[in-house]
């Protein structure tokens, strides 16, 4: 078995064999004995781009968990806030009410593989997917992060409520794939491990169960999958993920689905995603970004089946935690989020942690959400659209950094109105790189001169003929007049009198 271990926190990331409780959602990667450890150099590192092996796709087959488990640790609490008219800021920032007037997603399938999903008046298209962490459905969210998820894909209106979901018809497939909350038991009953704080650390849910959740959902008829959840190891050693690899291609191209993925937080301590990919280098500003690597997050890698999304601050700007890289496509919100309460009717904006303290909802599971209802909004509206052409709009409408493309934010913050409305051209209209024969223009026909030669003959002629009779009254008017004495004068050169 693929041992890439699922770690909870509010960015799932994913760790080598250590707990994921920070913000950064780890998975856990002990892959076999010799893999890697969790902590990564601060060197940078190349990655080959991954290459998908079909045959490693998993067997089609009912949900369920790899290895016995139980529960282990209490679920996770939720600081419950008031409901209210006023739209929270990542929403507004986003003005998906611009588009509702044209879609609200009605008709789409969102699978959400995560935490699991708990059952919300404000989800009434929430159904069961299933679950590969218990015995359960994937109707239940003991880390309260699938739900949070979930809400903000496809929460719905509510009359003076300020908050809804991006694509509030859509439908919400809830699949559990991994939980803090649980544990692998021992044959014989007894937990994996005989200190009782590492049995409350790990949780459960790895990258095989990963891969089998998206196969599921994609045979399950999901039009859009959401995975908010992320595996990093080192650059340079490559995860053991070809079953995630497959199943993601399988999902892309041969179910047509839209899979949309978080990119990753850095987050803290013992978080394998802790490493910050390098900016690039302005001395060499062509470089493949592929060969600077220090840590590797799938499914967010694989950049021609998967969306990957980062996030930023209100004004824009690259979150702190948010994990750069090659792959990343876009970014949305991901700060200081809102979304539904797993444990009540209303709304969440955190969850407390051991000492009562509130964290608040970010980082870059909180984020794809958002991008994952645009698609839903997209394929509502525009059911003709593939998924990879459903890609292309949201990318070609983002509003794109100063250079066009960068790793923390790709090619930019999504803009749902313009991905649903706006005109992008595809491949078939783009030029062509070689050339192209064209017809050569078509030369004038001379001027007719005919008027112009007429005109000029005429007023010629009637020139001859005024030369003409002023000669001949020349000699008349020259002739001898007589004088007054009588006599004739003889005609000669003198001047002629008046």
């Amino acid at each position: 078995m693929l041992g890439v271990w699922l770690v909870h926190g509010h960015a799932r990331a994913v760790t080598v064999r250590s707990s994921r409780r920070a913000r950064a959602r780890t998975l856990t990667v002990p892959i076999a004995a010799a893999m890697i450890s969790a902590t990564v150099g601060a060197g940078v590192a190349s990655a080959d781009r991954p290459v998908v092996d079909p045959g490693l796709l998993p067997e089609p087959g009912p949900a369920a968990p790899l290895d016995p488990t139980e529960q282990r640790n209490a679920c996770v609490p939720v600081s419950e806030i008031p409901d209210g008219s006023a739209i929270p800021a990542e929403l507004q920032a986003l003005d998906f009410a611009s588009v509702w007037p044209i879609t609200r997603g009605a008709g789409q399938v969102v699978a959400v593989i995560d935490t699991g999903v708990s059952p919300h008046p404000r989800l009434p298209g929430l159904r069961p997917g299933g679950d590969y962490v218990h015995t359960g459905d994937g109707l239940s969210d003991c880390d309260a992060h699938g739900t949070l998820v979930a809400g903000l894909i496809a929460g719905s209106r509510v009359e003076g409520s300020g908050f809804a979901g991006g694509a509030p018809e859509a439908q919400i497939l809830s699949i559990r794939q991994s939980s803090n909350a649980f544990r692998i038991v021992r044959e014989g009953g007894e937990p994996d491990s005989e200190d009782p704080a590492a049995a409350n650390a790990s949780g459960y849910g790895n990258v095989m169960t990963m891969a089998m959740a998206v196969r599921t959902a994609a045979d399950l008829g999901a039009t859009v999958i959401n995975i908010s959840e992320v595996a990093c190891v080192p650059g340079g050693t490559g995860p053991v993920d070809g079953p995630l690899g497959a199943a993601v291609e399988y999902a892309a191209t041969v179910k047509d689905v839209v899979v949309v993925a978080a990119a990753g937080n850095t987050g803290g301590g013992g978080s394998a995603c802790a490493t910050q990919n390098p900016l690039p280098d302005p001395t060499d500003p062509f470089a493949d970004q592929w060969d600077r690597v220090a840590t590797i997050a799938t499914p967010a890698w694989f950049d021609d089946q998967v969306l990957t999304v980062g996030s930023v601050n209100p004004d824009g700007s690259p979150a702190a935690f948010t994990l750069a890289g090659p792959w990343v496509d876009v970014a949305a919100p991901g700060t200081a989020m809102t979304s539904l309460s797993p444990t009540g009717t209303g709304l969440a904006g955190g969850t407390i942690d051991n000492q009562g303290g509130v964290t608040p909802i970010q980082g870059t599971s909180f984020s794809a959400p958002l991008v994952a209802a645009v698609a839903a909004l997209i394929r509502a509206h525009r059911p003709d659209l593939r998924a990879a052409q459903v890609i292309e709009r949201i990318e070609a409408t983002a509003h794109a950094p100063a250079e066009g493309w960068n790793p923390f934010v790709g090619h930019g913050v999504v803009d749902p109105l313009a991905a649903v409305t706006g005109q992008v051209l595809d491949d078939s209209a783009h030029f062509p790189a070689s050339p192209v024969d064209i017809a050569a223009p078509l030369v004038p026909e001379p001027p007719d001169t005919q008027p112009r030669t007429v005109a000029l003959t005429g007023a010629a002629a009637v020139g001859v003929v005024l030369v003409l009779g002023l000669g001949l009254s020349l000699p008349l008017r020259r002739r001898v007049l007589p004088h007054s004495d009588g006599s004739r004068a003889a005609s000669g050169s003198g001047p002629t009198p008046s």
